[in-house]
């Protein structure tokens, strides 16, 4: 059984305070996209991992394992070869592993009629990641907590061109969180995204760039290149390396081939 797990972009990240467990309380709104890993789930006499395209170790801290053993304990499964072709860079604020393991949640209840509830899919998620949750429903959220607390939110992109920066850079999640400071936001997320989409560079903000593009000035670069090239809004996604613009039309993008990868992806 095959299944394609997109990418995701956050409008606005706000890190609103840090936990007496290590943790970050934040604040963003994840919106998918369309770039897409492939990961197809079979029986097998012996459970394997491949994965192609990708320099990433099919070793058992792999979020797609994690995603069976999880299930395993809880459900008599047979045991299943797993292979993912990765297109969704890492490192890059996407969250390509969290849709991957999210995806095998999905592709296993499906395939042995496990018959778990979206809210039950969703709760096995957030066990895997911080961002898994979202994968579940695919549709524009608000998160609140440490990511897994979500809300629906009426967000379109569709009269957008969305496009997708990603550097030779990669950022873990634990080297963003260590250099960022966490304040209150001066806005409501909720209520800035319901701005003029114009005015969003002004309101919207990442937490993570403030330190980011100090230690890694192309990707602050990148962002204020997608700004010369029309874009009516651009920032860093995540945790980052990866930027993304809002283009009310296609535009020639080869001038960014020299600093990175670029990828279409258009709304889910």
């Amino acid at each position: 059984m095959l299944k394609f797990a997109n990418a995701k972009i956050n409008i606005g990240l706000h890190i609103t305070r840090k936990r007496e467990d290590g943790y970050h309380d934040l604040e963003t709104i994840f919106y998918p996209v369309k770039l897409y890993d492939v990961i197809e789930v079979r029986k097998a006499e012996e459970m394997g991992l491949s994965i192609w395209n990708s320099s990433l170790v099919a070793d058992a801290d792999n979020l797609c394992l994690r995603a069976y053993n999880l299930l395993k304990t809880d459900y008599e499964i047979p045991l299943v070869h797993i292979d993912l072709l990765k297109n969704i860079p890492i490192g890059a604020g996407l969250g390509g592993g969290s849709s991957d393991a999210t995806a095998v949640l999905g592709l296993l209840n499906d395939m042995f009629e496990l018959n778990i509830s979206t809210e039950k899919l969703k709760e096995y998620a957030a066990q895997l990641g911080a961002d898994c949750s979202f994968f579940v429903e695919n549709k524009a959220q608000y998160a609140e907590g440490i990511g897994t607390q979500l809300k629906d939110i009426e967000l379109d992109l569709s009269a957008y061109h969305i496009v997708l920066v990603k550097p030779d850079i990669h950022i873990s999640t634990a080297e963003a969180y260590r250099a960022v400071i966490p304040q209150k936001p001066e806005i409501d997320l909720r209520d800035a995204v319901k701005l003029p989409i114009q005015e969003w560079k002004y309101t919207i903000r990442n937490d993570f760039e403030f330190s980011l593009f100090e230690k890694y000035p192309l990707i602050r670069d990148i962002k204020s290149k997608l700004y010369e090239l029309g874009a009516v809004y651009a920032s860093m996604s995540g945790s980052g390396s990866s930027v993304f613009g809002l283009f009310e039309d296609q535009v020639d993008l080869s001038d960014l081939n020299k600093y990175a990868e670029v990828y279409p992806a258009t709304e889910l």
